[in-house]
């Protein structure tokens, strides 16, 4: 399948008075046209880190920013910043903050908000032609064509959400990075926006990459699942595998801990807590909550590639 982003070692560190926080250590990984990456793990692991690094959103406090991603074979790394404003940012690839729903502007129509991007990228010729690409946005979302005349406080939470994917859509990007789209909204908001989304999917070419530590949601829209622990990906699946059978000891314990429907078992934990950024242990960096430590997690593992395909940061795997 055409490959749509490509990220090659890429690499984000924070400067703080404590050392520099290693949030994004060495990332690699692909994701196909048409498919969806779920990139799931405990909060603070770097998930959210990750895709500020693909989209360059970065804080005052970056110290080193380095490595290569590639969308649709062009290296956007190289793009000065006003060029992959004009050229990346929202046209070809966009995001749904991480509480995307108190992010909309309280004193500006949510349908101009939506309409803003079409005529910031000259994407539309005029407001009337903007304002008529988002009431499809809407209708897309499912979201009343009457909403666009409505302020956000005027919404409900699930709709405001709709709203800002609605936003990250009008401009027909060829990848939409969805950072925990889910969070803060009841079960049955959650579930309705989910399909939502698995419409979207359905019927249009746009690839998501969905940034969640929900694996039960991920599971619902991901075709292809990566792990991330303490900074680094510590397995990278196809979803028909990895939600049957992960082989990294962290994404079996994650998986542990998920109750099913059609399954009566005890549900486990992960004992300890994740390692410190700032001066994250040499080897594995999940040895010391591992049950399955041996002698050689002193030593850094490699993404191991298996016979079928998938890639695990594993000794085990060797």
């Amino acid at each position: 399948m055409e490959q749509l982003l490509r990220v090659d070692d890429l690499r984000l560190y924070f400067r703080t008075r404590s050392g520099a926080v290693q949030a994004v250590d060495g990332v690699t990984l692909d994701l196909p046209r048409g498919l969806t990456l779920a990139v799931i793990g405990e909060s603070g692991c770097g998930k959210t880190s990750l895709a500020k690094a693909i989209l360059r959103l970065l804080p005052r406090n970056v110290q080193t920013y380095t490595g290569r991603v590639y969308l649709n074979g062009s290296d956007v790394m190289r793009f000065d910043e006003e060029r992959f404003r004009r050229e990346v940012r929202w046209t070809r690839l966009a995001l749904v903050p991480q509480a995307a729903m108190n992010a909309l502007n309280p004193v500006i129509r949510v349908g101009e908000q939506v309409a803003e991007p079409l005529l910031l990228h000259r994407r539309a010729g005029s407001a009337n032609e903007a304002l008529k690409r988002a009431r499809k946005a809407f209708s897309l979302v499912g979201v009343p064509a009457d909403f666009l005349h409505r302020y956000a406080f005027e919404l409900s939470g699930g709709m405001r959400q709709r709203v800002a994917i609605a936003m990250a859509l009008v401009t027909e990007p060829d990848l939409v990075v969805l950072d925990e789209p889910t969070s803060a909204l009841d079960v049955l908001t959650q579930a309705n926006l989910m399909n939502v989304l698995k419409g979207i999917k359905r019927e249009s070419a746009i690839s998501f990459v969905l940034i969640t530590h929900d694996i039960a949601t991920s599971s619902e829209l991901a075709d292809r699942v990566a792990v991330m622990y303490a900074g680094q990906l510590v397995e990278i699946a196809d979803a028909k595998h990895f939600y049957k059978n992960p082989l990294h000891p962290y994404s079996r314990k994650l998986m542990a801990s998920v109750p099913t429907l059609r399954e009566d078992k005890k549900l486990e934990f992960i004992p300890g807590q994740p390692p410190s950024l700032v001066n994250p242990p040499t080897g594995c960096r999940f040895k010391d909550r591992c049950p399955l430590r041996f002698e050689r997690c002193d030593e850094e593992p490699p993404l191991l590639e298996t016979e079928d395909g998938r890639q695990v940061r594993c000794w085990l795997h060797e």
